[in-house]
């Protein structure tokens, strides 16, 4: 896989998880080619799957946050204004923007942007047009049932 169809992944499914399991696709199940027992990074594809979830996170039009479980999960540009119309069903914490940091020393530090904070005004005035249920619709079945009491 290449970081393009990677990214075509991402894009087609809308909401995808980094890795785990869960009820949307796993990016590192999909490279491996196989669901992954434990931690990714002793598969034999590691390294892959290192390499193109780290081109996913770079990307500017992949929201990466703790959606789904809390888990890392990738929300594609076209779903940002669904989000932002039902963020009220979701933890707080799970829908801050998660970006990685290189310092000048090599180290890689995690910075969170907590939300709105990483909404723009033009994508709440797109999210204020959605209704609820529509909203709902695009992010996929798994979304009804978060927060919803079921």
């Amino acid at each position: 896989m290449t970081p393009v169809e990677a990214l075509t992944f991402v894009r087609t499914h809308g909401v995808v998880l980094e890795s785990g399991s869960g009820p949307v696709p796993s990016l590192a199940s999909i490279i491996a080619g196989e669901p992954i027992r434990g931690s990714w990074w002793g598969h034999a594809r590691s390294h892959e799957i290192f390499a193109l979830t780290r081109a996913v996170r770079d990307c500017p039009d992949v929201l990466v946050c703790r959606l789904v479980g809390g888990k890392i999960t990738y929300v594609h540009r076209r779903l940002w204004p669904a989000l932002v119309r039902v963020a009220e069903r979701f933890p707080r914490d799970h829908l801050s923007q998660i970006k990685e940091k290189h310092t000048a020393s090599g180290r890689h530090v995690k910075e969170e942007v907590a939300f709105p904070g990483w909404a723009s005004g033009e994508l709440a005035s797109e999210a204020r047009q959605l209704d609820e249920e529509n909203a709902l619709g695009e992010l996929g079945a798994w979304s009804a049932k978060v927060g919803s009491g079921t």
